[in-house]
């Protein structure tokens, strides 16, 4: 019977050197690791793939107190509402929570005060 086409050769040629597989499994896993653990921060990101929640670091500190001052003026604006509006066992926690944000806006807003003084 004629066989139209010739048998594979009966040598591998593709050469299984362990020393060679094993560099190959080392280098795939420092790429791995190096992708999930020491990512790298560009510089500008582009508008699609500008991250959520980013605080621009060029922003001078009056400017960043300034906003955390007013976040906290507003949180204690809401958690007074709601506490005035909840009875019952329920509106000590809220008033406490109302507190801490109190305490922390003033806190804020002393440093403030003191970055604005030498001015």
């Amino acid at each position: 019977m004629f066989k139209a086409t010739p048998n594979p050769p009966d040598n591998d040629p593709i050469s299984h050197d362990p020393e060679l597989e094993s560099q190959k499994t080392k280098d795939a896993a420092d790429r791995a690791l190096d992708y999930y653990l020491c990512p790298e921060i560009p510089q500008y990101f582009p508008p699609k793939a500008r991250p959520i929640y980013l605080v621009d670091p060029t922003l001078d500190d009056e400017t960043l107190l300034v906003e955390a001052s007013e976040s906290l003026s507003s949180a204690n604006a809401m958690a007074g509402n709601i506490a005035n509006s909840v009875r019952g066992p329920e509106r000590k926690p809220l008033l406490a929570l109302q507190q801490l944000i109190m305490l922390n806006e003033l806190l804020v807003n002393r440093l403030l005060d003191r970055l604005r003084l030498p001015q």
